[in-house]
């Protein structure tokens, strides 16, 4: 049965709001963002989340550079928002060797999962939106917590920096506007949209593994 189509639903940027609101909610109130942005953990808290997310990107950015030449992919893929040089600087800064880090098993099958999709661009495209709409949408809300709460420096902080995209908003409308423009079937759709669904609940087991 199909998930959702944007024949039947709409523009693809819809389909993809409607269909990942639960699970986007899901993570959203994950016990572990929770206590982290109402300051009841400390800064190695983020640190660790800050780790696990290095791997994520690193596969991401992989999967998306195998993908440039893919018009379905390429509609979204942006240098601006590469995100792996920033976090590394980050944990260096932090006082993390990257080179040290190791995976947990909740980010091991995440990691799977978005390097899969480098042989399915719709599904790529699924995980890029959720990261990278989620870091411009809530990424300075969550930069000023930890600089007001845990202390964490600017030096530390450069991955909510996205230099070179002046308005935020604008740019978040320009995406989804590539988006709807995606020429994508029934099948397309539905892949995407399961796997923006399935991305949501990588988060949330990442969070629930950083909880415990």
């Amino acid at each position: 049965m199909a998930i959702a189509t944007k024949d039947s639903l709409g523009p693809t940027s819809d389909v993809l709001r409607e269909a990942t609101a639960r699970a986007h909610e899901r993570a959203e109130r994950s016990a572990f963002v929770t206590e982290l942005m109402d300051g009841r953990l400390d800064a190695d808290a983020y640190v660790a989340l800050a780790g696990q997310l290095l791997f994520v990107y690193r596969a991401l950015e992989s999967a998306g550079d195998r993908l440039a030449s893919h018009p379905v992919a390429a509609a979204v893929l942006d240098e601006r928002l590469r995100r792996t040089p920033s976090l590394e600087s980050d944990l260096v800064a932090l006082g993390v060797d990257p080179s040290e880090l190791s995976m947990l098993p909740a980010t091991a099958d995440y990691v799977a999962a978005i390097e899969a999709s480098a042989h399915d661009a719709a599904r790529f495209v699924a995980h890029h939106y959720t990261r990278y709409l989620g870091d411009l949408s809530g990424g300075q809300i969550i930069a000023s917590k930890l600089r007001n709460l845990y202390g964490v420096s600017e030096d530390a902080l450069s991955f909510y920096r996205f230099d070179g995209i002046d308005k935020l908003k604008r740019y978040k409308d320009c995406y989804r506007d590539r988006l709807d423009a995606l020429e994508l079937g029934d099948e397309a759709t539905d892949a995407l949209t399961a796997e923006a669904i399935r991305a949501f609940e990588f988060n949330q087991e990442l969070f629930a593994a950083l909880e415990r």
